[in-house]
C-alpha cells in the first residue's frame, strides 16, 4: 500500500473558526478551558476545529491538539457506551467437569443407553452454555477530495468506537486512489496512536472504492473471528466502478456510512450490494450510528 502525503494548516486558515483565537491566543498555546466551553456550546464545531489543529504549522499547537484529540475521542466513545461487546448466544457443547444445564434433546441417546443398562457415556452428554461471538472489524475511511475538520473528527470518533468494541481485532484503512492501512488487523497499537495517524492524513486524489474494499478483505482474512464486519465511511462516488460490486459482495458484512447531507449515491450503492446503511450528521453522532450498525 502506498504511503500517504501529509499537509499542514496555517494559523490564518484556523482563524476562520470563530473560537480559534480564544482556544489558541498565541503561537504554541492551547487553552483547554476555552476548548471545553466551545465543546459544550457546539460539540461538532469544536471537534472539527480540534481535528484541523492537529495539522497546524505551529508544531507545539499541533502536538497539543493531537494529544487532546486522541484522549477526547476515546473518552467520548466510552461515555457513549461503545465498549459494549454484544450479547451472548446459547450454544451446545460437550460436558466438562463443571455444573451446567444438560441439553436433553442433544443427549437423549446417551440417556436411553443408560436406562437400558448399557452404561452412561459422559462424552456423549451435551450441555447448554452462553458464548459470546467473536467479531473482527475493518474501518475503511474515504479521504479522497477535500477532507477537512469535520470528516477527520468523525473518522477519529469511529476509530475510538471500533477500538473500544474490538481492541484486539480491528484494522483501519484510509483510501483515495490508493489504500493505506494505518492499523493492520494484527497490529498492537494504542487507540491514541491510531487516531493520531488518521488525523495526520489529509484528503487528495481520486476514489478507488474497489481497491479500498479489497484492502479491507485482505485485512479481515487475517482474523479467525466468527463475524467479520467492514464499516465504510464514504459518499461512494467512485471514480472507477470496475470490480466494486464484486468486492463489496465478497465481504461477509458491509456497513456503509455517509454524510447526512450527501448520501444519495452511498444509499444506492448500499442497496445495490445488500449492505446496511446509515447517515451521520457530525462527529458527535458517531456513537449512535455505530451502535445502530454493529448491534
Amino acid at each position: 500500500m502506498a504511503k500517504a502525503s501529509k499537509r499542514t494548516t496555517s494559523r490564518d486558515s484556523l482563524a476562520k473558526h470563530e473560537r480559534f483565537e480564544q482556544i489558541s491566543p498565541e503561537v504554541g498555546e492551547f487553552d483547554e478551558y476555552a476548548f471545553e466551553e466551545a465543546l459544550r456550546e457546539d460539540a461538532d464545531e469544536a471537534l472539527s476545529l480540534l481535528a484541523e489543529m492537529t495539522s497546524a504549522t505551529d508544531p507545539a499547537l499541533r502536538e497539543l491538539a493531537r494529544r487532546l484529540a486522541g484522549r477526547l475521542s476515546v473518552d467520548l466513545s466510552r461515555r457513549a457506551g461503545s465498549s459494549r461487546r454484544g450479547v451472548g448466544r446459547l450454544t451446545t457443547r460437550r460436558m466438562r467437569d463443571e455444573v451446567a444445564d444438560i441439553d436433553l434433546d442433544a443427549s437423549i441417546e446417551a440417556i436411553i443407553d443408560r436406562e437400558s443398562g448399557v452404561g452412561l457415556d459422559t462424552s456423549e452428554i451435551r450441555v447448554r452454555d452462553w458464548a459470546k461471538p467473536t467479531t473482527a472489524i475493518c474501518l475503511v475511511v474515504d479521504r479522497s477530495g477535500s477532507m477537512g475538520g469535520r470528516p477527520l473528527a468523525t473518522a477519529a470518533l469511529f476509530v475510538a468506537s471500533v477500538a473500544a468494541r474490538q481492541p484486539d481485532d480491528y484494522s483501519v484503512v484510509m483510501f483515495s486512489s490508493d489504500a493505506v492501512a494505518v492499523k493492520s488487523q494484527e497490529a498492537a497499537l494504542s487507540t491514541e496512536h491510531v487516531i493520531g495517524s488518521v488525523l495526520s492524513l489529509r484528503g487528495h486524489g481520486t476514489t478507488d472504492l474497489a481497491g479500498a474494499l479489497r484492502a479491507a478483505n485482505e485485512q479481515l482474512t487475517r482474523s479467525n473471528a466468527t463475524r467479520k464486519v467492514t464499516i465504510l465511511l464514504s459518499d461512494c462516488r467512485s471514480t472507477s466502478t470496475d470490480g466494486t460490486v464484486e468486492m463489496a459482495t465478497a465481504l461477509d458484512e458491509l456497513f456503509v456510512v455517509a454524510p447526512e447531507g450527501d448520501h444519495d449515491e452511498a444509499r444506492r450503492f448500499a442497496e445495490q450490494v445488500g449492505a446496511r446503511f446509515a447517515t451521520i450528521d457530525g462527529p458527535s453522532d458517531v456513537p449512535r450510528a455505530f451502535a445502530q450498525l454493529i448491534d
